[in-house]
């Protein structure tokens, strides 16, 4: 039923933590549905104890596009995708399966969701395990870190080229399967009472997530997410704040 996107670079000792929370999932997931895309780095990588699991290794660095290529390929009704800092907790599926097959909150899900207030990036507000914890399923413009949705909408990422390969696969992901699809994105519920449902185990995500490997600390990381969100809305972007 789901099938799960790894991406190693910088973090390869991460690899083995996220492969176990992601075998203690309570929606069981088998080896052969375990992909592990490998980017081009010069820290040296490890392929996973079970051998099973499916693997790639690009001899190039694809930032975070590489990975999109693999869901094109697979057959199962759902696809998980995972940064390389994110420890799912052990119902993560589960809510994902809850929240997706509700035909009012049908649409790209995940853990870390923007809902835009002006004709940018930031300021924000944020939903999910490292921002705002709702008790009920938040609409928002784009999501990241923890991302679920049908296999079938893996092919609108790609029905225009990225405004730049240095970032915001996950602004175009959620523009263009809006545009092309009429499909919404939400994060599903991370109330404090049940931190099993969270798609991040926060000590971990906050320590990990702050290292030097962290995107958000590149120069002009944004600026840019900025300007690939001016260029969405220009394009047709229908936000939640209906902004212009």
């Amino acid at each position: 039923m789901i099938s799960v996107i790894l991406n190693v670079y910088k973090r390869p000792n991460m690899l083995e933590r996220q492969i176990q929370a992601i075998r203690n999932q309570s929606i069981p997931i088998k080896s052969e549905n375990i992909h592990v895309w490998y980017n081009k780095s010069d820290v040296p990588q490890y392929l996973p104890i079970d051998k099973k699991i499916n693997t790639y290794a690009c001899n190039w660095n694809t930032k975070f596009w590489g990975r999109f290529t693999i869901p094109l390929l697979l057959n199962t009704k759902y696809i998980a995708m995972f940064d390389d800092d994110i420890i799912p907790q052990i119902d993560w599926f589960k809510n994902c399966l809850d929240t997706i097959e509700k035909p009012e909150t049908n649409g790209i899900l995940g853990g870390s969701g923007v809902e835009l207030v002006y004709k940018g990036y930031s300021p924000n507000n944020k939903y999910g395990w490292n921002g705002n914890h709702s008790n009920k399923t938040e609409r928002v413009d784009l999501v990241g870190h923890a991302t679920f949705y049908k296999q079938e909408w893996s092919k609108y990422i790609w029905y225009e080229k990225p405004y730049t390969i240095e970032n915001g696969e996950d602004i175009m992901f959620s523009y263009l399967a809006q545009k092309y699809g009429g499909i919404n994105t939400f994060v599903p519920p991370h109330p404090e009472s049940n931190k099993n449902l969270w798609s991040c185990d926060p000590l971990i995500g906050n320590q990990v997530g702050s290292d030097n490997n962290a995107s958000w600390r590149l120069a002009n990381h944004l600026e840019t997410r900025g300007e690939i969100c001016v260029h969405c809305i220009n394009n047709g972007w229908k936000t939640v704040n209906n902004i212009k």
